[in-house]
């Protein structure tokens, strides 16, 4: 599993995304800057830093 905090990006943003394989994480977050950052396209600059800042976790990790 693959996961992204917005904020380690975007400053103050408290949204983190979770998914099975990059491929979707990466798409989650496509929506999610458009929807909540307004951006209507992602240039090369941010999606390098999307990717550098994904990190994988275990789903035994994601238990309260």
């Amino acid at each position: 599993m693959r996961k992204l905090d917005c904020g380690a990006i975007i400053h103050g943003c408290e949204t983190r995304i979770i998914a099975s394989s990059e491929e979707e994480l990466l798409r989650a977050m496509d929506t999610h800057a458009r929807v909540d950052h307004g951006l209507t396209g992602i240039p090369e600059t941010l999606q390098s830093q999307i990717r550098r800042s994904v990190r994988g976790v275990e789903p035994s990790d994601l238990r309260d």
